[in-house]
């Protein structure tokens, strides 16, 4: 039975063109004629990274990748430093055999037509593997493992801190390092504030954000801003109630989720077509058309995969609701969705079109519905809710390559949720109709509301907001341990050191298996159904995701977590290049390369090392200790702001490039990188004309070495042309200005000016261009206004400055293109290295951290400039 959904219509449509750039051909349901090629993946696809950090890696030829089974993974270092970064990957989107369709049963989805989505094999099977590797001369006796041998008595460890938790961690003992206390207490109390927290020390007043936020800029007036809120400084607290991992609160008060609102019908005028006749569709199935009608122009309408699935489940709901006219839906070839798309474009539009009052209004009413669903009451203390909106029906887009994209995402009601409160609490009351699912008073979860999702049957969590105590804690939890690895690290790497040549291939496995992990930050991977994507992890390798290259090099080519494609050709240690010889022999290319490890039994294994420790705490510690060290390693003495930022971001960026963190480089990439470079060109502009109006002044200053040097990349036809764009520019300034005046002069009841009078203004514009383009060549110029040469050197030498740090911003924003830095910011790289860098070079945090990660890790805003990871 399919759940009534509802329509939303917030995704941004694209111009479809076909692959010879033309635009292509139209369907008959709006689409466009598609091929193989035209599909890939969306958001973050698998392109190749824009720089490597290790000189020694080299990438080679792409393999075809192919898809089999799926996983996960995770990461880590040598001596608290990562042996090698992933070489510079190579696409994979060629010479790759498309999958057949099962064909409709009924015939109505025509994969003939346009075959399937393309997916990359995960090597490709251009030289399948041999079935059995010959064996090397050099390998003894000893390297092979014995299965009848037992295990070496295991070895001593030292646990210390209690057990990490990934998704519901508690507070966790704040170090002992004394903190500055920077947030200046306010004098007002926000409205309703609710009592303080049970713990004797006083809490101080501050920002939300922890810290005073760096001044907006635009032209419109600021909007008298809210009361700041009292912030529950958890962190400064000596006792840590929850540390044992139990209770994380005594009492939880809140309203619950808030609900899409109903579908409403479109127009009696818009319909879909059917074989060029317009259709009556029952409601249930005219929202789930709006779905795809609303998404015609995006890169989902052209893919094969997410039409199939979409039109297999519109089927169904029309099985349940057909058509009113009796219309037999059976070809989605013959279906056009355009009315519906052009009718919501011109509702886009019209929302567009909105005065700033009539947007203001609606902003109100929606923020007064929203507002109690926004804080809840967590020991006596108001919190932030973070997801309170439950998620509206649409189609299911999926991340990568997955094979359910397309599908139908049911309405969520209230006899789906679980909501969690206090055991006192008064039970909220849904805002449509409906019973909740069921009322849960368990207080050692964080969660609010649960529910699961049709398309995978994963839970959906509501949570507390990022900036909230139990997010915080948690968070800091998260980077103590990983602080806390500091102290095992070196004796974990000298156990699988050992185990690399057990007699128990099993240990043997796991070692190696370890040894990835921690060198190349490698997640650890899981099982994944066939409805799943085909990606997989260290410990779900396939033997066709290795290639071993003598004497010592390895080469991993495979697709990881969102189909992302991880390319590496690394050097390893003797060892581990004879144990995947070893794993390899008498195994098919679609055989798992670790058959003897999972990655519950390396985590199992890892606790026993050290509490609490599994592979991601590895990656984690990974990758803030590899940070920290980069920045540490900067010589930023003299350096400028704009060299410290570049600094930073370079650092952040080979950790992206170490975890894997790619992204497709956006597709304005190269306009805005066009246009940053047009006003790089501008501030040189500037500072010649600078220049050679100081020369006309004092020609002595033409001798100067700081002054003599003509500027780069200002050819003849680019300053005439420049010239043209700023006088047409002015022109256009003194028509805007003209055209204000009189209005101006009307409303007061007064004569408009005369044409004749911006004639004459246009005339002097004209004239002053004129004089400026005889100026070409001659090394003088004339300023509009008299400069003496004390100013004049001044101005040089700021917009001298300017031109360098423009040029970093140029060269930062293209070394990025293709890495994401905000996922390892978030997740991976402890926030207190980022605090105290600033304070050390005297950055402001705004410059680096967002509003949202500033009040996501309020608790890392203070601590002291010497502090390290």
């Amino acid at each position: 039975m399919v759940d009534s959904p509802m329509f939303s219509d917030n995704e941004a449509s694209s111009k479809a063109t076909a692959s010879n750039g033309h635009e292509s051909e139209r369907l008959m349901n709006g689409n466009h004629l598609v091929k193989d090629e035209d599909y890939g993946m969306s958001d973050d696809d698998d392109l190749p990274l824009s720089q490597t950090t290790r000189t020694d890696a080299t990438s080679l030829p792409p393999r075809n990748l192919k898809r089999k089974k799926p996983a996960y993974a995770e990461s880590s270092s040598d001596d608290d430093t990562p042996l090698a970064s992933p070489a510079k990957p190579t696409k994979t989107n060629g010479n790759v055999k498309p999958k057949k369709e099962a064909s409709n049963s009924d015939g109505t989805f025509n994969s003939g037509n346009a075959s399937t989505t393309k997916r990359r094999a995960s090597n490709g099977r251009a030289k399948p593997l041999r079935k059995k590797v010959k064996e090397e001369s050099d390998v003894s006796e000893d390297d092979v493992p014995l299965e009848s041998k037992t295990r070496p008595a295991s070895r001593k460890r030292k646990p210390k801190v209690e057990s990490d938790s990934e998704a519901e961690t508690t507070m966790t003992k704040a170090p002992a390092k004394s903190r500055r206390k920077k947030v200046k207490e306010e004098e007002e109390k926000s409205e309703g504030e609710t009592p303080k927290p049970k713990k004797a020390r006083k809490t101080k007043k501050e920002d939300a954000e922890g810290t005073s936020p760096a001044k907006p800029k635009g032209k419109k007036k600021q909007e008298k801003e809210e009361e700041p809120e009292e912030v529950f400084r958890w962190w400064e607290n000596d006792a840590d109630p929850n540390g044992d991992g139990s209770i994380k609160w005594t009492t939880l008060e809140h309203n619950g989720v808030i609900f899409p609102p109903p579908y409403e019908p479109l127009p009696p005028n818009v319909k879909m077509k059917y074989n060029g006749q317009p259709v009556n569709l029952s409601v249930e199935a005219e929202e789930v058309a709006g779905f795809y009608a609303a998404l015609l122009e995006t890169d989902h309408a052209r893919d094969l995969t997410f039409n199939k699935n979409f039109f297999e489940d519109w089927k169904t709901v029309m099985k349940k609701h057909p058509p009113t006219d009796g219309t037999k839906i059976t070809n989605f070839e013959l279906c056009d969705f355009r009315p519906m798309y052009e009718h919501f474009e011109a509702e886009k539009a019209k929302k567009k079109a909105m005065t700033a009052e009539e947007k203001k209004a609606a902003k109100k009413a929606r923020d007064e519905m929203e507002a109690k669903y926004t804080t809840c009451l967590l020991d006596g203390r108001k919190e932030k809710v973070g997801n309170f909106r439950v998620e509206p029906p649409g189609l299911f887009r999926g991340r990568g390559d997955h094979p359910k994209k397309g599908a139908l995402k049911f309405r969520v009601r209230p006899d789906d949720i679980t909501l969690n409160i206090g055991q006192n609490a008064p039970t909220p009351i849904p805002n449509m109709p409906g019973q909740w699912k069921a009322i849960s008073h368990d207080n050692t979860v964080t969660w609010l509301a649960n529910w699961t999702e049709n398309i995978n049957g994963n839970h959906k969590y509501v949570f507390l907001a990022a900036g909230s105590s139990l997010k915080g804690q948690s968070d800091m939890q998260k980077f103590e341990k990983a602080r806390e690895l500091k102290n095992h690290v070196e004796r974990i790497r000298q156990n699988y050191q050992v185990d690399l040549k057990s007699k128990v291939m099993a240990d043997r496995q796991r070692a190696t298996a370890m040894y990835f992990i921690d060198k190349l930050a490698l997640r650890a991977g899981n099982e994944k159904g066939e409805d799943e994507a085909d990606t997989v992890g260290c410990c779900s390798l396939r033997c066709e995701h290795v290639t071993l290259e003598s004497p010592d090099f390895i080469i991993f080519d495979f697709l990881g977590k969102d189909s992302i494609r991880y390319y590496n050709r690394v050097p390893v240690d003797p060892q581990v290049f004879k144990n995947i010889r070893i794993f390899k022999e008498n195994k098919n290319d679609d055989d798992n390369l670790f058959d003897r490890v999972t990655t519950s039994s390396l985590n199992k294994h890892l606790t026993n090392e050290m509490k609490g420790l599994t592979a991601k705490v590895f990656r984690t510690f990974n990758a803030s200790i590899t940070f920290q060290q980069l920045l540490d390693g900067e010589d930023l003495t003299n350096a400028t702001l704009q060299e410290k930022l570049n600094a930073y971001n370079s650092a952040n960026r080979q950790v992206a490039i170490l975890c894997n963190h790619q992204r497709s480089a956006p597709k304005t990439h190269d306009q805005s990188m066009e246009k940053m470079r047009y006003k790089h060109r501008t501030f040189k502009y500037e500072r010649m004309k600078l220049r050679h109006a100081l020369f006309k002044l004092d020609p002595k200053y033409k001798k100067k070495p700081k002054y003599k040097d003509d500027e780069s990349d200002l050819d003849d036809d680019w300053i005439a042309e420049h010239e043209e764009n700023l006088k047409a520019k002015e022109i256009e300034k003194a028509e805007k200005k003209f055209a204000k005046e009189n209005e101006k002069l009307v409303e007061e009841g007064s004569k408009p000016q005369k044409e004749s009078i911006l004639k004459e203004r246009i005339a002097d514009i004209e004239e002053e261009f004129k004089q400026i383009a005889k100026e070409r060549g001659t090394g003088k110029a004339v300023m509009k206004r008299e400069r003496s040469v004390e100013k004049l050197e001044d101005a040089i030498d700021k917009l001298t400055d300017k031109v360098k740090s423009f040029k970093l911003q140029i060269d930062d924003r293209d070394a990025g293109k293709e890495v994401a830095l905000g996922t390892s910011k978030i997740n991976y790289l402890d926030p207190r290295i980022t605090a105290a860098w600033c304070q050390i070079h005297d950055v402001p945090i705004e410059k680096i951290f967002s509003k949202t990660l500033v009040t996501k890790f309020p608790w890392a805003m203070e601590v002291e400039k010497e502090w390290k990871f």
